[in-house]
């Protein structure tokens, strides 16, 4: 962990790369800057790219493109849960991460619970609320956590302090995430400290590339502050003890097998830093972390030696060598 890979540069044939963005999440703004920054990096090595902002006809405008491989740059619903996984599997199309089964269980949080629990990973308590009883009374004791079940980027997420400004109990016209959700996944609040772990697959298996901690400027490490400019520092390697830095690089990989991901995954934890190695939490598992200029998986492949477009290549190269071998054996089109 942390130190320069040994990873020879990736050295793809040229392939006709679809890179799939944007789309109507609450991301679209974030995935539209993800899969421009992998279409530049592609286009920088030579490969033919053809950019897709996700629309209804999306199946249709793949079909009619007829690419060797689909670099999945969409963040949330419908990109990240399976849905465009199923289609692309119909259409026999190799795409970039997660496939069906683990995109469903990783975006929701309460299954990704029940996948990582079970085997020793530890992760905040809680359970689903109606977002109608919280008018009526608090689900657990506060200070505690509100998120949707199924979105990214912190997108909604809310702590209910016994002296913030929510009400006591919520107040249904002050705004938050039960006037845009059904249900959300009430958590007891960690206090302490944001760290998370990148895991990239290699040819050797699947490896922790590193640790950050990130310091938002006040507030939390929400939406904003991820992918505003200045609102958060990154540490890059964190600077906590090795044995926690050990240990959530253990998690990460961990969860990278247990979900099944593929590609490239990041886990989210929360340190309280009081409690030692039993403070430290797994809060999820993103199999689509972005690829933005602010994002931490391209800052955790340059600390270990890795350029943004070798990375790109990499992920890429690993969903052909899953999915479509012969292609990495110089059985793409001629694109010229």
């Amino acid at each position: 962990m942390g130190n320069p890979t040994s990873r020879p540069q990736v050295t793809l044939p040229k392939l006709h790369v679809v890179v799939l963005m944007g789309g109507w999440a609450n991301e679209r703004e974030v995935s539209l800057m993800s899969g421009n920054g992998v279409a530049d990096a592609l286009e920088s090595r030579g490969h033919r790219v053809t950019r897709i902002d996700m629309d209804r006809q999306v199946a249709a405008r793949l079909a009619e493109a007829a690419p060797d491989v689909v670099f999945n740059a969409l963040h949330g619903v419908p990109g990240e849960d399976g849905t465009v996984q199923g289609m692309l599997d119909l259409m026999g199309i190799p795409y970039t991460h997660s496939g069906l089964a683990t995109s469903v269980i990783a975006i929701d949080k309460q299954l990704t619970k029940q996948a990582l629990v079970p085997h020793g990973i530890p992760m905040p308590g809680g359970r689903i609320v109606r977002s109608a009883d919280l008018y009526k009374r608090d689900p657990l004791a506060r200070p505690y956590v509100l998120k949707p079940v199924n979105e990214g980027s912190s997108v909604g997420v809310a702590i209910v302090t016994a002296e913030g400004n929510y009400g006591s109990p919520i107040d249904r016209t002050v705004p938050g995430p039960w006037q845009k959700f059904d249900e959300l996944l009430a958590e007891p609040y960690i206090r302490g400290r944001e760290l998370t772990t990148a895991v990239l697959d290699e040819p050797g298996g699947p490896r922790a590339l590193g640790v950050t901690e990130l310091r938002p400027k006040s507030g939390f490490y929400d939406f904003d502050a991820k992918y505003t400019d200045g609102l958060t520092e990154h540490v890059c390697p964190a600077d906590i003890p090795a044995e926690i830095a050990a240990l959530c690089c253990e998690y990460a990989v961990r969860a990278h097998k247990l979900l099944g991901c593929h590609g490239t995954s990041r886990t989210d934890f929360r340190w309280d830093d009081e409690q030692g190695e039993s403070g430290l939490f797994v809060l999820e598992t993103n199999t689509q972390p972005g690829m933005t200029p602010l994002s931490l998986v391209p800052e955790q492949a340059r600390h270990v030696g890795m350029s943004y477009a070798d990375l790109v290549e990499a992920i890429v190269e690993e969903a052909l060598q899953r999915m479509a071998p012969g292609k990495l054996a110089g059985g793409a089109g001629d694109h010229d």
